[in-house]
């Protein structure tokens, strides 16, 4: 359970914080990055989601994605290590669930020819801005799982590797379906 009875506290003030452990680390500290990258993540998605009246099943599957990113961010907060309690951990049915909502948002879309471009309804427009968030969250998590002593789950970065996919099926399903994507013309401009 989690109370939020007092917002500063000011012990981050000499530029550390702690994570879930109680361990010190700098404020730029890689683990403390990514996880904020996570919750950046969050914070573009809960912004598609002012998009999506007109979405409803979207709207649900993004709210599961929001709770299962909490999650993912107590994961990274809490270093796994050899002999400690058990912790709160992104699972393996976490990944799966997202892979079925792909195949099930994906089911209705044409295939692509091209790239696309960000863009078509504000809604995707959105869901592509977190889908870049997203990628930049798992190339950090990636990079903190490549450090010695830095532990992260398998699940944790599949989970991040999925996401990213589902939100680019999500931005096209909400452009009708992909009939609104804007296409990349290569050398259009030239």
């Amino acid at each position: 359970m989690v109370i939020l009875n007092r917002i500063y506290t000011r012990t981050g003030d000499d530029g550390t914080t702690a994570l879930g452990s109680g361990e010190r680390r700098p404020k730029y500290d890689l683990r403390v990055s990514a996880y904020g990258t996570v919750d950046e993540t969050n914070a573009v998605i809960g912004v598609a989601r002012l998009h999506l009246a007109q979405a409803p099943v979207i709207d649900a599957m993004l709210g599961r994605v929001q709770n299962d990113l909490f999650d993912l961010g107590a994961d990274l907060a809490v270093p796994q290590r050899e002999g400690k309690a058990e912790r709160l951990r992104v699972l393996a049915t976490q990944v799966e669930r997202l892979e079925q909502d792909i195949d099930a948002l994906n089911a209705d879309l044409a295939p692509l020819n091209s790239f696309i471009l960000p863009g078509g309804t504000p809604a995707a427009a959105h869901l592509h801005l977190a889908r870049t968030v997203c990628r930049r969250a798992e190339r950090m998590v990636v990079e903190l799982a490549s450090q010695p002593n830095e532990p992260v789950s398998d699940a944790a970065v599949q989970y991040l590797n999925r996401l990213s996919d589902f939100l680019f099926v999500a931005g096209r399903a909400v452009n009708d379906n992909g009939a609104r994507d804007v296409l990349w013309v290569p050398g259009q401009n030239r």
